[in-house]
């Protein structure tokens, strides 16, 4: 066991890749010298050198594009956006190019690049660099998504998605870069494309991801000491989306929010709601209730940015709210 950074988590994967695999290079605006813009790859430079960690000019297209072109040619590449809210600028060389080479291809070519890139609230950077656009990632086929939540999940879903045959995008929340935990790094952790149930109980199921599983698991604290007991699932990967873990707990239960901190319109907490509706209606006692980001803008302001999106105190209050009756019964 150890404790450590979640960014020095995803720097451990990255390290260990890179040295098991020459394949393996980084790519980005200041990954190299300055260690990246949240510090991710720091001292990876004068490790690897500049042929592996390679600094680029300003333009994300360029570096998603080189990418793409180094993974069609049988490298691994790993490149880094600083924000996730500049994806939109990639969605020629990712969403048209990428996701759908192999299809084009007939299979004989793949596209084993990970794009890192960073999202959500809690920095007050403003409305351009404080976005959750995980939706824009899933609606795409041939895209794989993966949004770890905890320390341990920074590097093995990392490691796993470097070794995938397709391209990924690894959404890092920017608000869990300093949290720490211990890990220990030998433990068997649930493979690729399986969610991980975080806490259990008869009550409640909440089904959420990234940063909002701490929410959940903080508000399922309060919960329990007023008798609700609740099952909290992680989806760790939007892409594969592990649908039998959360049928299986919804089936038991028959209760549940999804909680998600991107907007509530057409988001991934709109495509939840409406699978568990689909999948698991016979057996709902109550409709699927959705807690998300409000439709706006995200303010600079420190308390406007935090009451945009879901806080654990919001999480507890509409589960208090969905348990009522079988609480008081």
């Amino acid at each position: 066991m150890s404790e450590i950074t979640y960014r020095d988590a995803l720097k451990k994967a990255l390290f260990d890749a890179m040295s098991e695999d020459d394949d393996v290079f980084i790519i980005g605006e200041e990954v190299g010298r300055y260690g990246g813009a949240y510090g991710v790859t720091k001292g990876l430079y004068e490790e690897f050198g500049a042929a592996r960690v390679l600094d680029t000019p300003i333009s994300e297209p360029a570096i998603v594009g080189a990418a793409v072109g180094a993974a069609m040619a049988g490298l691994r590449p790993v490149a880094e956006l600083m924000y996730v809210d500049f994806i939109g600028m990639t969605m020629d060389q990712l969403g048209n190019q990428a996701a759908k080479i192999r299809y084009m291809f007939g299979g004989q070519i793949g596209v084993p690049m990970v794009l890192r890139t960073q999202g959500g609230t809690g920095r007050s950077a403003g409305a351009q660099h404080s976005q959750s656009l995980e939706a824009y990632v899933m609606h795409t086929p041939g895209l794989r998504l993966a949004m770890p939540a905890t320390v341990a999940d920074a590097y093995h879903l990392l490691r796993d998605a470097m070794r995938q045959p397709d391209p990924v995008v690894f959404i890092e929340h920017k608000g869990l870069y300093t949290m720490k935990e211990d890990v220990d790094f030998s433990a068997s952790v649930p493979p690729w494309g399986k969610a991980a149930v975080r806490r259990e109980g008869d009550d409640l199921v909440i089904v959420t991801y990234s940063r909002q599983v701490h929410h959940a698991m903080a508000a399922a604290a309060e919960l329990a000491k007023k008798g609700i007991e609740t099952t909290v699932i992680d989806l760790r990967t939007l892409n594969p989306l592990d649908m039998d873990t959360v049928r299986d707990h919804v089936e038991r239960v028959g209760r549940v929010m999804v909680v998600a901190e991107e907007v509530m319109t057409a988001g991934v907490a709109a495509e939840l709601s409406a699978r568990i509706h689909e999948e698991c209606f016979d057996f709902l006692h109550e409709p699927v209730i959705r807690v998300a980001g409000e439709d706006i803008p995200i303010s600079v302001s420190v308390e406007l940015e935090r009451n945009s999106v879901p806080t654990t105190e919001f999480v507890r209050e509409v589960a208090e709210r969905l348990v009522a009756d079988r609480v008081h019964s």
